[in-house]
């Protein structure tokens, strides 16, 4: 089975890419810690020191040495709240993407109100055309400074230079705040006309929008250039299986397996090996199949979410890419 992590990330909550005005409880790097592992019980044994710089080594170990992971893309996360160079920063992103070119994917990141729209639009041409970003994420939703993604003036010049750039999925953080922040931002639902206005490009939800999971069902079912990804929401399988068998099962029903992907969230999630174990065993039970019409879940649909659907979406030759990672083997 041929596996493509949608996201990881290489974070750095280290004390050095903390911002020094933000010191109240609304910006506390703690606060975001704990509200990750109240969200996502079983993710945070204690055994991991989160609160830190990590190395791309120490990604790859997680994502393709102990788990069977064929592909990932590393993801920026523009998130500049508590962080100097964001949550999950462009250079660190880039260097595994470098560093291991056949399995890691760069995706970039900015934001049209962190340093203006101005900068963003530059750091567009730096990270596609300069570091070959391959896709870019957005995330919306901050305890300040908000933004809409159906915004004319500061939204669409980026989704517009995106495409002239020759990038054509995006990718955005929707529900799941990771703060103090207002929840309503992170609605997918300014996603609609962007979707509409933009039928070249993919748009790509995450996190299923938690808590607005039916507004992501409504939104990824009706447009065809939307996808959604279950980055974080799959893992649940390992502590959670009667959720993850309800939200899978109306996602098949309703949004179509065509329209899935699989993301790991790693390094805050842990690795993916348990959890790519608990999707393998995952099955639809038969009081949902009857009480809701859920179908079953099978291998094939497996297949797609857990890797094809990505892997599509982003050009990747899976057979010929199959026979290069043998290759290096």
């Amino acid at each position: 089975m041929f596996v493509f992590d949608n996201a990881i990330h290489v974070y750095d909550l280290s004390d050095g890419n903390l911002r020094k005005d933000r010191s109240d409880s609304a910006f506390s790097r703690d606060l975001l810690l704990a509200l990750g592992s109240a969200r996502w019980p079983g993710y945070n044994t204690g055994e991991i020191d989160f609160a830190k710089r990590w190395s791309i080594e120490e990604l790859y170990q997680m994502v393709f040495v102990d788990a069977p992971t064929d592909m990932a893309m590393a993801q920026v996360v523009p998130i500049f709240d508590w962080y100097d160079e964001f949550f999950a920063p462009v250079e660190t992103q880039h260097a595994m993407a470098v560093a291991y070119p056949e399995r890691v994917l760069f995706c970039g990141g900015v934001d049209p109100v962190y340093r203006g729209l101005d900068y963003a639009l530059e750091q567009l041409n730096y990270q596609i055309k300069e570091l070959g970003a391959k896709s870019i994420k957005f995330y919306n939703g901050h305890i300040e400074t908000s933004w809409r993604c159906d915004d004319e003036k500061l939204a669409y010049p980026l989704y517009q230079r995106c495409l002239d750039l020759g990038v054509k999925t995006v990718q955005f953080h929707k529900g799941l705040p990771f703060g103090l922040m207002d929840l309503e931002p992170l609605s997918p639902l300014d996603l609609q006309r962007p979707a509409r206005d933009f039928p070249a490009m993919n748009f790509i939800i995450h996190h299923l929008a938690i808590p607005y999971f039916d507004e992501a069902i409504w939104v990824g079912a009706r447009f065809p250039n939307v996808y959604l990804s279950l980055a974080g929401n799959l893992n649940a399988a390992v502590f959670a299986p009667r959720t993850v068998q309800k939200q899978l099962g109306r996602l098949l029903m309703e949004v179509g397996v065509d329209k899935l992907m699989w993301a790991s969230d790693a390094a805050l999630s842990g690795g993916p090996a348990p959890y790519l174990r608990a999707i393998l065993d995952l099955e639809i039970p038969e009081d949902l199949r009857v009480g809701y019409g859920y179908p079953q879940i099978t291998r094939a649909d497996k297949e797609k979410i857990l890797g094809l659907n990505f892997a599509r979406i982003m050009e990747i030759d899976v057979a010929a890419k199959i026979d290069e990672l043998a290759a290096m083997s």
